[in-house]
């Protein structure tokens, strides 16, 4: 099982490259990409939202209906095939989205053993944390899933790094 994190400019190539069975995209409204070639507009899940923590006007902030799509998204992924998770630079929204979806997929797992995981894996990620105080709330993780977050320290905040990453940590 792996998802496979990055951001915009990646994609067109991870696509041809590893052929992921599903996207989910999480960009600014105004930048929302159409379906690449060579995914299933019906497997493509496309977000509006920015890049906030907080409600700010003119933005687009996550919500709870984001956090249910992507939830109910990633419970129609059978595991075949890679899914790709994208922002603009692949550090904040699409980190977030994949630890939510590492949890959801891990539920006997420690967060903590997940987001050290994470960090592990892509020391650049920096995962929003209205995203993940959302899916906090609708996991029902009494704030573990935030506590874990914050655990995870600072990032290099480094663009244009791909990484896999897969939900099954112990």
């Amino acid at each position: 099982m792996t998802l496979i994190i990055c951001g915009l400019a990646d994609v067109p190539r991870l696509i041809a490259a590893r052929r992921p069975s599903h996207l989910v995209t999480l960009l600014d409204p105004a930048t929302m990409i159409d379906t690449p070639a060579g995914v299933s507009p019906a497997r493509h899940l496309r977000l509006g939202v920015n890049d906030i923590a907080e409600e700010a006007d003119g933005l687009k902030a996550p919500d709870h209906s984001l956090v249910t799509e992507l939830l109910a998204f990633g419970r129609d992924w059978d595991e075949s095939a890679p899914m790709l998770i994208h922002c603009w630079a692949g550090i904040s929204r699409s980190t977030a989205s994949a630890f939510v979806l590492a949890c959801e997929r891990s539920p006997e797992s420690d967060e903590r053993n997940i987001a050290a995981a994470m960090r592990q894996a892509a020391p650049h990620a920096w995962p929003n944390k209205r995203i993940v105080a959302l899916a906090d709330d609708l996991l029902g993780r009494g704030g573990r899933m935030v506590d874990a977050v914050k655990a995870m320290g600072h990032s290099t905040f480094e663009m244009g790094q791909v990484f896999d990453f897969s939900a099954r940590h112990g």
